[in-house]
């Protein structure tokens, strides 16, 4: 049998459950060859958006070193917990979000049904911005006089651009079109032998960068900035900023790691796997903000324009704010577009995540082969996107407030969806379903570390997620 033939998630075929009604046997047939591709896939996914253009504005925001702290103890407490647990329900149950999440207990089917909602809504409006990057690297490369040299209007050009009608749906397609692409051939010959070039490449991009910005002149003071912790910045808002950050940054409560779980070879250590992705999100996210933070206090005339720069997050800081930047360095055409490539590598990685975890379900569920499963996928992102994209010219009179139809869906998504799926799921595992079953899986043995893995579970994990629920709703306010 072929492997687009194979109907079940992930390359992932069940033998026949047996006459006495116990689990049935699971054989892998086609998941990621070795724990190396896992790891470098699923850093993949949590190494993106977030980490390029929210993690360095929020750094800047929240104190910068206060801020990295309170990062660097959550992720290795909190976000270990989370990813640690979610790759357990993929690989005990070998199966998608809606077949896992039934699989450790059948009233949880609805569930599955929930968390898909969520790459389902994302990856649309993510191919749009990674169609922007695209733009900005031919823009870059070819040196379009609008964006790139002295005297450059980055904020009317990026206001041009994205408010055509057809420039972005061209580039969107175009960044679509390669996140199928790649899904399509499968988790060996197309996730994880991408994800072993890209992720290489993003790694030499982001220390080459931040070595350069890091030299210019002025750098030093961002760099104080980002390093040096003020205690008297230690703050609520400072926590759940960070909690917030993590959250979102390691790709928590979107099916991906689930997805990517069952595909994981039993052999493979949990634990060990999960500090590396920690480890390697956490490097770029730090590496991102040593070329962001440095390069707008290098570009600007006083450490008050910088800060004023500072704040600008999202689409702002990266296609209008960092731009600029560029233009005021030495080589700054270079820099640009070797930034935007980055960049683009980062969104690529993510958006391929979010699309294998909506194909395995369909894979699963509807018996499709994975092109047909793939195709439908594309459908979806096409009309999604295309409303995201057009929010910003011909439909940009649909909005609610002061947010555009991008802007509702990321709200939707990150602000109220993810939590949500984050802290049912936590309720799950921890009274619902075997949670010394799922603690055997990620091979923990000792009775203090299953001691604080429950606290966490159960009680720290939910509360804290509460905590980013209410918090984001009541910002919106």
């Amino acid at each position: 049998m072929r492997e687009d033939e194979t109907p079940i998630v992930g390359e992932i075929a069940e033998e026949a459950p047996p006459a006495d009604g116990s689990a049935a046997t699971q054989t892998k047939k086609h998941g990621f060859s070795s724990k190396l591709g896992f790891v470098l896939a699923a850093a993949g996914s949590a190494v993106g958006l977030g980490n390029l253009w929210r993690f360095p504005y929020l750094a800047a925001k929240y104190g910068g070193g206060m801020f990295l702290l309170v990062y660097i103890v959550l992720a290795v407490t909190f976000g270990f917990t989370l990813l640690t647990l979610e790759i357990a329900i993929g690989r005990k149950t070998g199966k998608s979000v809606i077949g896992a999440f039934t699989s450790l207990n059948k009233k949880f089917k609805w569930f599955g049904f929930f968390c898909l909602a969520v790459p389902i809504i994302i990856v649309p409006y993510y191919c749009v911005i990674g169609g922007w990057v695209t733009k900005y690297i031919w823009a870059f490369a070819v040196g379009d006089s609008a964006l790139v040299g002295a005297g450059a209007d980055t904020a009317a050009y990026f206001a041009s651009f994205s408010a055509n009608a057809w420039q972005p749906l061209v580039f969107f397609l175009i960044f679509a079109g390669a996140t199928v692409a790649v899904v399509v051939f499968g988790v060996q010959k197309g996730i994880e032998r991408v994800s072993k070039i890209l992720m290489p490449a993003l790694a030499i991009l982001a220390v080459a960068l931040a070595v350069y910005a890091c030299c210019q002149p002025g750098a030093a003071e961002g760099l104080k900035r980002l390093f040096v912790p003020n205690f008297g910045d230690l703050r609520f808002e400072t926590f759940l900023a960070a909690l917030g950050q993590l959250f979102y940054s390691m790709s928590l409560a979107m099916g991906i790691m689930v997805t990517f779980g069952s595909y994981m070879k039993k052999d493979a250590s949990i634990g060990s796997s999960a500090r590396q992705i920690s480890i390697c999100d956490t490097l770029f996210a730090i590496f991102a903000a040593m070329i962001v933070i440095p390069s707008i206090f290098a570009g600007s005339a006083s450490a008050e324009a910088a800060n004023e720069a500072m704040k600008a997050s999202g689409p702002s800081l990266m296609f209008v704010v960092l731009p600029n930047m560029f233009n005021a360095m030495p080589g700054g055409r270079i820099v640009g577009a070797v930034f935007f490539i980055l960049v683009f590598f980062a969104a690529l990685t993510s958006s391929i995540s979010l699309v294998e975890t909506i194909v395995a379900v369909l894979r699963e569920n509807c018996n499709l082969k994975r092109w047909t499963a793939c195709l439908i996928v594309f459908g979806v992102m096409l009309v999604l996107g295309t409303l995201s994209s057009l929010g910003f010219g011909p439909l940009s009179m649909v909005h609610i407030g002061d947010k555009t139809i991008l802007d509702i869906f990321d709200y939707a998504s990150n602000s109220i969806l993810m939590p949500i799926v984050a802290i049912i799921t936590c309720i799950l595992a921890g009274f619902f379903a075997d949670t010394e079953s799922l603690m055997d899986e990620i091979g923990m043995r000792k009775k203090g570390y299953r001691m604080y893995y429950k606290i966490m579970v159960r009680y720290i994990a939910p509360v804290c997620m509460a905590a980013i629920l209410i918090s984001g709703i009541f910002l919106s306010l």
